[in-house]
C-alpha cells in the first residue's frame, strides 16, 4: 500500500485530471490511497466568498464563477454523460449556500473551516466519478471521519491514536472491496462532528497522516515541478534538483518556508521510516526527489522565498528593557492565536517578528498586546532565507529593495525586504 497526493495544480482542469488517470494506470497492481486538494485556485475563491459574506456583500457572482469553473471541467471529462455529477455538484453548492447563510462572525476560524472544506469535497466527488468511468476499482472516504483532531480550527492538532484506529478500520474495509481509495486532503474532524482544517496547503500533511496510520511503504507528492530544487524555478534561474534529501534537511527547508512540502509533513514519515517521493505529474517517468533516512549533506546554497509576510515590532516606550516576562507575554499571545514566527530579532527595548500575513489573526494579536507595547506594523513584505549562503548571493538577494530586517549565522542568512 502507498499514498499518492495530487495538489490543486495537478487537477486544475480536465486535461490534468486525465493525466492523473494515466499516472494511476502506471501502478496496476498497487493499493493506493489518493489524497486530493481542491481544484486549481478553488480554495482562494472560497476564501473570497467567505470574506464577501462576512462583509455583508453579494456572493452571487463569485459562487456562480466557481460553479462555472467546475461545470466546465465536468463537461470535458464526461462528454454528454455528466447529468449525474452535475446534479451532485448542484447539491453540494446548495449546501454551501446554506452554510454561508448560517456562519457566525464571532467564530471566524470555525466558519472558515466549514466553508473552505467544500473545495476538497467537490474535487474528491468529481474525481471519484471520473475514475469510476475510467474503470478503476475505487471508493471514496471522508477525511473528517478518519483524521480526528481537536477544535483548533484552521490549524487543528491531530489525535494520532484515535486517527490511527479510525483510519485502520476504514481503510481495511475499503481495500477489501477496491484497489483505490480517494479522500480529501487538508481536512479533519472533531469528536463531535465539526469539520477542521490542518493549516493552509495541508494536503501533504494529510498524505503523511494516512501513510503513518496505515504503515504505507511510501508517499508520493505529484507536483508541477520535477522534484525539490534549491530554489523556486519561477524565481531562481538554473535551480538545481536534489536527487535525495535526509528527513532532517527536508524538515529544515520546510521550516524556512520551502513551498514544495507542508512543514508538518516530515515528522510522522521520519518517525515511521516511510520515504517520500516528490515527482513531476507532467513527467511521471522521472524519479524526482526522494526524502528518506540518508547521510547526504548538501553544501550548495538553497534559496527559499516567502511572500505575503508581515513585520511586527513591539517596543517599550518607558526606556525599560524587554524582559523574559515580556517575551513570555508575546509568545503566549502568538501561541494563543496560532501565529508561527518565520524570523525574529530583538534589541534592548524592542522585539521584531516576521510572520505570514493573516489579517484576522494579526489583528487579534495586536489588540491583545497594544496596552503593553507600542506596535509598529508592515505588511506585504518578502522573506528570503539562504541556506549555505555565500557573500555574492547575499548581495544579489538584498539588492534593489528596502531592507527591513536581516541576520546571518555561520551558514544561513535571512532578510525581510520590500517587494
Amino acid at each position: 500500500m502507498q499514498v499518492f497526493k495530487f495538489g490543486g495544480a495537478s487537477i486544475k482542469d480536465a486535461e490534468a485530471v486525465q493525466n492523473m488517470s494515466r499516472i494511476l494506470k502506471r501502478f496496476p497492481n498497487e493499493k493506493i490511497i489518493i489524497v486530493v486538494s481542491a481544484m486549481g485556485k478553488t480554495t482562494n475563491a472560497l476564501e473570497e466568498i467567505l470574506h464577501l459574506r462576512l462583509d455583508e456583500l453579494s456572493i452571487d457572482t463569485a459562487i456562480q464563477d466557481l460553479i462555472n469553473y467546475h461545470t466546465a471541467i465536468i463537461s470535458r471529462l464526461f462528454e454528454g454523460n455528466e447529468a449525474k455529477i452535475l446534479q451532485l455538484l448542484e447539491q453540494i453548492f446548495e449546501d454551501l449556500k446554506i452554510k454561508l447563510s448560517e456562519i457566525d462572525k464571532s467564530r471566524y476560524d470555525e466558519s472558515y473551516d466549514s466553508i473552505i472544506s467544500y473545495g476538497e469535497m467537490i474535487s474528491s466527488s468529481i474525481l471519484l466519478e471520473f475514475l469510476k468511468k475510467e474503470e478503476f476499482s475505487i471508493s471514496k472516504i471522508d477525511a473528517k471521519d478518519c483524521i480526528r483532531t481537536d477544535e483548533s480550527f484552521r490549524d487543528a492538532l491531530v489525535d494520532w491514536e484515535q486517527s490511527k484506529n479510525s483510519i485502520g478500520k476504514i481503510i481495511d474495509h475499503e481495500f477489501s472491496q477496491n484497489q483505490l481509495v480517494i479522500t480529501q486532503g487538508f481536512l479533519g474532524g472533531t469528536q463531535n462532528g465539526k469539520t477542521t482544517t490542518l493549516g493552509r496547503e495541508g494536503s501533504d500533511f494529510s498524505a503523511a497522516i494516512f501513510a503513518y496510520c496505515t504503515n504505507s511503504k511510501a508517499v508520493t507528492i505529484w507536483k508541477d515541478v520535477p522534484g525539490i530544487l534549491n530554489g523556486d524555478p519561477k524565481k531562481i534561474k538554473d535551480a538545481i534538483l536534489y536527487q535525495e534529501l535526509s528527513y532532517q534537511e527536508a524538515a529544515e527547508m520546510t521550516y524556512y518556508g520551502a513551498s514544495v512540502i507542508h512543514p508538518k509533513t516530515i515528522k510522522p514519515l521520519a518517525n515511521a521510516g516511510i520515504p517520500m517521493h516528490v515527482r513531476s505529474f507532467s513527467s511521471p517517468e522521472k524519479g524526482g526527489t526522494i526524502i528518506h533516512d540518508c547521510k547526504i549533506v548538501h553544501e550548495i546554497p538553497c534559496i527559499i522565498i516567502k511572500d505575503k509576510q508581515s513585520l511586527i515590532t513591539f517596543k517599550l516606550t518607558d526606556f525599560t528593557f524587554i524582559t523574559e516576562a515580556l517575551f513570555g507575554k508575546i509568545f503566549e499571545a502568538l501561541n494563543k492565536h496560532h501565529i508561527k514566527i518565520n524570523m525574529m530579532q530583538n534589541t534592548a527595548i524592542s522585539f521584531s517578528i516576521c510572520v505570514n500575513d493573516d489579517l484576522h489573526r494579526l489583528d487579534q494579536l495586536i489588540n491583545e498586546l497594544k496596552d503593553d507595547f507600542s506596535i509598529l506594523y508592515n505588511k506585504g513584505l518578502e522573506l528570503i532565507t539562504i541556506k549555505n549562503c555565500t557573500d555574492s548571493l547575499i548581495e544579489r538577494m538584498r539588492a534593489d529593495k528596502e531592507i527591513y530586517m536581516e541576520q546571518r549565522t555561520r551558514k544561513n542568512y535571512q532578510v525581510v525586504k520590500g517587494v
